[in-house]
């Protein structure tokens, strides 16, 4: 950073001087030639055209007495007649520039490199009267190009590049130490976590982002925790499916094993052998019927398949007239509070299920005479009953896997505890709520919200 600023800086500063210098020497010379020419008018006042004779000898006289400037005497076409320098001359001026200009308009000037002197030179013509004739005489002098200026400008403008360059490491020493140290500042500050705050303005651009990306940090730390811990429920819950399972298989391989031991001792009498033979049958049967719902509640998570129009309040009515014939084994009324004409988003078999596993359940749970109603309308779809209810410290684990609310009813028409975690799912994957009211001993309501307003 240092480094860039000081090599910025220089090339900034260095080409201001050059380019000062530069501007400055073309104004000075501009100056020159402009005092150069006053001076060449004054000297072409002092001729008199009765002391000096238009040839070679009156314009030696006339440049004498002007201090050696070159002097240059024609006639009013611009034929040379008299010179003070140079042996060789040309004799017809007339296309010379000044000389134009004084024929046309009786002066002229002009700064030009001399062909035959090889000198940059200011000229200055004027017409004068000598004894009636009209004569032209020039007057010349060296004129220092801007170029030599220039040159002669180097060797200071070579101590003001090395001023400049002393001072531009003080520049930069002294701008990085005010300028930077607050940043270093702030960059520390910001890399403590936390939001980070400053008095200067100039850097709150810079204090936004830092608390930004402090945020983002803290938001993706927040994330990772929470993956993690999803990661660990993940596993506990895997852990606990694992021993869910080997605990409701076991007790009907415990019977199985046990009865085929007692029927291959042959110890067992006729009646004792029947009972063996249905316990077998009725254990292998449950434990067929946990499997089957093991497998159907996985597989609602590797289901791919579109949902489409579902006429909910069709599938309610005949689940309700498929569980009629248990309600009336207990002495049940179910209630019908159901709207015509409910549609929603899902799939026949996954809805199917989770009207069969909601109305079973309130009617399973239920006390005898109870009652069971099944509201439905397109914003909610509640089934409630007049059963035992739930108690407070069990509201969390209803949809849990592999819970019930009431151990004797384990294992009876398929209920091994999963009926409401499969409710659970099935809600998920349609973008639905699932909930539980309840009061210990007076009854549930369980509620599916469609997420319409």
């Amino acid at each position: 950073m240092r480094k860039r600023i000081l090599i910025i800086t220089l090339l900034v500063t260095a080409a201001a001087i050059i380019i000062y210098s530069l501007v400055s020497t073309q104004l000075y010379y501009n100056l020159s030639v402009e005092d150069e020419r006053h001076t060449l008018e004054v000297y072409v006042n002092l001729f008199d055209t009765e002391k000096y004779s238009p040839d070679d000898d009156g314009a030696h006289a006339f440049a004498g007495r002007l201090g050696g400037a070159r002097v240059t005497i024609m006639d009013a076409e611009g034929n040379v007649l008299g010179e003070s320098d140079a042996d060789m001359i040309e004799s017809d001026h007339s296309d010379r520039e000044e000389v134009r200009e004084a024929i046309s308009s009786g002066e002229g000037y002009a700064v030009r490199s001399s062909e035959t002197l090889s000198q940059d030179m200011m000229y200055y013509c004027r017409t004068v009267d000598i004894g009636g004739t009209t004569y032209l005489v020039r007057v010349a002098e060296y004129l220092q190009s801007s170029w030599s200026m220039y040159a002669r400008l180097l060797p200071s403008l070579a101590i003001y590049l090395i001023i400049d360059i002393l001072g531009c490491l003080l520049f930069t020493f002294v701008a990085t130490y005010f300028i930077l140290r607050p940043v270093e500042s702030l960059t520390r500050e910001a890399a403590g976590g936390g939001m980070v705050q400053t008095r200067y303005p100039e850097l709150s651009t810079l204090a936004q982002i830092l608390n930004e990306r402090n945020r983002n940090i803290e938001w993706k730390m927040r994330e990772v925790d929470e993956e993690k811990k999803l990661v660990e429920r993940a596993q506990d819950s895997k852990n606990e499916f694992i021993a869910n399972i080997t605990h409701e298989m076991n007790t009907p391989l415990t019977s199985i094993k046990g009865y085929a031991e007692l029927l291959t001792s042959g110890m067992l009498n006729e009646e004792q052998t029947k009972v063996a033979y249905k316990t077998i049958a009725s254990q292998s049967e449950r434990l067929t019927n946990l499997i089957a719902c093991i497998i159907n509640y996985n597989e609602i998570d590797d289901d791919t398949l579109p949902p489409y129009d579902v006429d909910l309040s069709k599938l309610a009515r005949e689940m309700m007239a498929v569980v009629q014939p248990e309600a009336d084994k207990r002495n049940i009324t179910i209630i019908d509070k159901i709207e015509d004409n409910v549609i929603v988003q899902s799939r026949h078999e996954r809805v199917t299920q989770l009207l069969g596993n909601l109305m079973r359940n309130a009617i399973r749970y239920n006390k005898p005479g109870g009652t069971v109603t099944v509201e439905l309308n397109y914003k909610h779809f509640v089934v409630s009953d007049t059963g035992i209810g739930i108690a407070p410290e069990n509201m969390d684990k209803v949809f849990s896997r592999f819970f019930t609310v009431d151990k004797s009813h384990s294992g009876k028409n398929g209920g091994f505890g999963l009926g409401l975690a499969v409710c659970r799912k099935i809600c998920r994957r349609a973008g639905w709520r699932i909930s539980v009211q309840s009061e210990l001993g007076k009854g549930s309501a369980f509620t599916v919200d469609f997420g319409l307003r």
